[in-house]
């Protein structure tokens, strides 16, 4: 027990300091489209990837709790979700990434402004340490949680649920418990009691023939792995598995939140007043969006390469246009002169009015500090 009782024992040490948080846009792709169609809200939404063979070839990629209700799960079949809504209202839609990444963009945005760290590790979640926001207190990390979801559901539009934790594993679990739209905390003294009545297959990393294996040993509940003789899980898993599972299963894990890295796009979205072609009225607001962009843009130091126009039209369709520079920029009217070309442009393309218009800026780079631009002259740099 020697191993595992050391690395609890330091394990422990990380939790008394540590507040993490874990974020899951709750059913992320349907509510982007309840978001853009306000009118799907009260109507089974199902999104899925369609093969193109048939009408009904492909499988759900995510569905609104509405359609949940009929039992249809994320890797369904579309034909057997159409089936399990017949007779209802319900609608189905082909995923739009996107679209998802520009709302995804924004909220993770919003979120970078919240924590000391944000690890985003899909495009509908990410782990963020706000222990020094909250003073290691886990009564005002509850607080702090919902003044989050506030802001996000004010500025974007978008709900999710949260699970609070001494780490990502137990934040990840605890925001697993609770959904849709959920706020959960277990602090370091629950945490353990927290796991041990979960089925064991709760655990990151205990797939079905795993579960499978421990059943046969007699471990069905976390709580029971928590309690497995450690050197016994050495001796069937190996090492690195076995003491994983080990302290995993008594709420240990110091793995930190960690930063991936520059965001790879910055993106920003809105509505017209009215559904329109006339590109004046459209360019008024795509300012807006690029005035946006810009502060960002000089906040974060960035230049960018490419600039990209989204529309979606009013039979909801959605489409992009891009282009890439000759040279990197950073001014607003570099990303205005081509938003208007590139709308100028489309709408020479298509018969339909426009509802909703976004611009986005990639490709970026960072620019030097300006006390060191003479030295760069003096040195090799990689593009």
């Amino acid at each position: 027990m020697g191993l595992g009782l050391c690395l609890r024992i330091r394990g422990s040490d990380w939790m008394q300091n540590r507040v993490v948080m874990l974020v899951d846009f709750d059913y992320f792709y349907a509510q982007c489209e309840e978001l853009r169609n306000p009118a799907l809200k009260d109507k089974p939404v199902v999104v899925g990837v369609y093969s193109g063979r048939t009408e009904e070839s492909g499988a759900v990629s995510t569905s609104n709790y509405i359609a949940r209700k009929y039992s249809v799960k994320s890797g369904m079949p579309l034909f057997l979700a159409k089936r399990k809504l017949e007779g209802t209202d319900a609608v189905f839609l082909p995923v739009d990434h996107e679209y998802y990444d520009q709302i995804s963009n924004r909220i993770m945005q919003i979120l970078q402004g919240y924590a000391s760290s944000l690890e985003q590790v899909s495009v509908d979640e990410a782990y963020l340490d706000v222990t020094e926001q909250v003073q290691g207190s886990f009564e005002k990390a509850k607080d702090y949680a919902q003044k989050i979801k506030n802001e996000v559901t004010e500025q974007v539009g978008i709900s999710f649920s949260v699970g609070i934790g001494p780490n990502k594993l137990v934040s990840k679990i605890a925001c697993d418990s609770q959904k849709p739209n959920g706020l959960t905390v277990v602090k370091p003294e629950e945490a353990k009691s927290f796991l041990a009545p979960l089925p064991v297959d709760r655990l990151l990393g205990v797939g079905k023939k795993t579960s499978a294996r421990m059943d046969s040993l007699g471990i069905k509940t976390v709580g029971d792995l928590a309690n497995y003789d450690v050197q016994k899980l050495l001796a069937i898993w190996g090492k690195i598995l076995g003491v994983y599972f080990h302290n995993a299963a008594n709420a240990v894990d110091n793995e930190p939140v960690q930063e991936q890295g520059e965001a790879e796009s910055i993106s920003r979205i809105g509505t017209l007043k009215q559904d329109t072609k006339d590109l004046a009225f459209i360019l008024q607001k795509t300012d807006e969006l690029t005035d946006d962009i810009s502060k960002e843009l000089a906040d974060k130091n960035l230049s960018f390469k490419q600039v990209a126009i989204y529309v979606v039209l009013i039979d909801l369709s959605s489409k992009s246009r891009s282009i890439t520079l000759e040279q990197t920029a950073k001014d607003p009217e570099t990303i205005k002169k081509n938003v208007k070309e590139l709308f100028g442009k489309f709408l020479s393309e298509t018969p339909l009015e426009v509802r909703r218009v976004g611009v986005k800026v990639s490709g970026f780079s960072r620019e030097e500090p300006r006390q060191k631009q003479l030295t760069s002259f003096f040195q090799t740099t990689k593009e």
